[in-house]
């Protein structure tokens, strides 16, 4: 019962498009020291029990995991030991960067409050942060830069829909996503005037399917030309995530690719998934001029997601091409392919398409709308 209130609570309050989100920063690399540097604005330290200090721009924190409670040291202060410790921004302009681990630290800002507290010899640091800055860095981080506003639209809108479905993923963790792939990318704020303002002009806006739930937006690099529906990739059948010809990727980078093994490589391989027939390279190949789910040798099939898998392709849209000494994998795009293709959805922006012409496109059937229409699974 209590996790169902405290969902509901998380929900509500979240709703409005300008809410704060919890965020997990550096989830991946379970830094054990940090240095926190106020890079603009004022913030005011806070450490149980009763210690307080106002850090200006220029300001440097240490902060360090020591036998399951945290070592503070403001420069030019006195260190100390505390189980918890929390760094409020005084207004919102404020702004900071970390360094962990001794790294030199990219150059990635951060605006919110801080907030850290040890776990199994690493620190956790948790940024209580703006949904619009939050949409704008995981444009910058999954959409890159230099692109056309009305893609940029199309990512902030996808990744929106994402944040508000998975609210709850780490709630038992007390945040809600993480910074890295396990949830969206997220390398901090972005001062790219193009992409906040993507963000702006799109505040609140989420896809929703016909039953009003929001829809599981997913995207990948390049299709290579035909996206693949959600059924083929996953177990979840998703009228939403069909199949569909996309001649906007074919010419970009990510859209053809090869891999070559040996021919006694794959042959092994393909008897260790069960194959017992002839060794005939003419009933080793495969073409796939469309999407195919199983590669097929004779009555054998396999999945090509997980040959994909098992030879680390950068895509299952592949042929197999099978010579006397080498199988050669002819590849076309990059990712699962459901889904928004990025780089068709960057062409079709370029070429003058609006993003809800380019959501169209990848998603069918789907509803634009403020995310206060949208209705959220009963709680059981």
């Amino acid at each position: 019962m209590r996790y169902k209130l405290l969902l509901i609570i998380l929900i509500t309050s979240c709703l409005s498009a300008s809410g704060q989100i919890r965020i997990r920063l550096y989830a991946s690399q379970n830094p054990s020291t940090v240095v926190f540097s106020v890079a603009s604005g004022e913030y005011e330290l806070h450490a149980y029990p009763g210690v307080t200090c106002k850090l200006a721009k220029g300001s440097l924190v240490a902060v360090s995991e020591y036998q399951d409670r945290i070592a503070v040291k403001p420069r030019n202060q006195p260190g100390f030991f505390t189980d918890s410790l929390i760094i409020n921004a005084l207004d919102n302009t404020s702004s900071f960067s970390l360094r962990t681990n001794g790294k030199t630290p990219a150059r990635q800002f951060y605006k919110g409050d801080l907030s850290f507290y040890p776990d199994l010899e690493t620190l956790v640091m948790i940024n209580n942060c703006d949904v619009d800055n939050y949409i704008a860095g995981v444009i910058r981080a999954e959409g890159g830069i230099n692109r056309h506003k009305e893609y940029f639209k199309t990512q902030a809108i996808i990744a929106r829909t994402y944040l508000y479905s998975h609210l709850d993923k780490h709630l038992h963790d007390n945040y809600n996503v993480c910074d890295n792939t396990h949830c969206q990318a997220f390398n901090g704020i972005t001062y790219d005037s193009v992409i906040n303002s993507a963000s702006l002009e799109t505040r609140g806006l989420v896809l929703l399917g016909a039953d009003s739930l929001l829809i599981v937006s997913a995207f990948h690099s390049n299709c290579g030309g035909m996206t693949a529906s959600s059924k083929d990739v996953w177990v979840s059948d998703q009228t939403y995530l069909r199949s569909v010809t996309d001649p906007y990727c074919v010419n970009s980078k990510n859209a053809v690719w090869e891999k070559k093994i040996g021919t006694d490589e794959w042959i092994y391989y393909l008897n260790k998934q069960g194959y017992n027939g002839r060794n005939d390279l003419s009933l080793l190949s495969f073409y796939q001029n469309k999407r195919w789910v199983d590669y097929k040798a004779g009555t054998f099939t396999v999945p090509f997601e997980k040959i994909r898998e098992d030879f680390k392709l950068r895509s299952a849209y592949f042929s197999v091409v099978a010579a006397r000494d080498s199988v050669t994998f002819k590849g076309k795009g990059y990712g699962h392919g459901v889904g928004l293709c990025q780089e068709g959805a960057m062409e079709m922006a370029s070429r003058g398409h609006l993003h809800r012409e380019i959501i169209d496109f990848y998603y069918f059937g789907v509803i634009l709308t403020d995310i206060k229409n949208a209705k959220f699974p009963e709680l059981r």
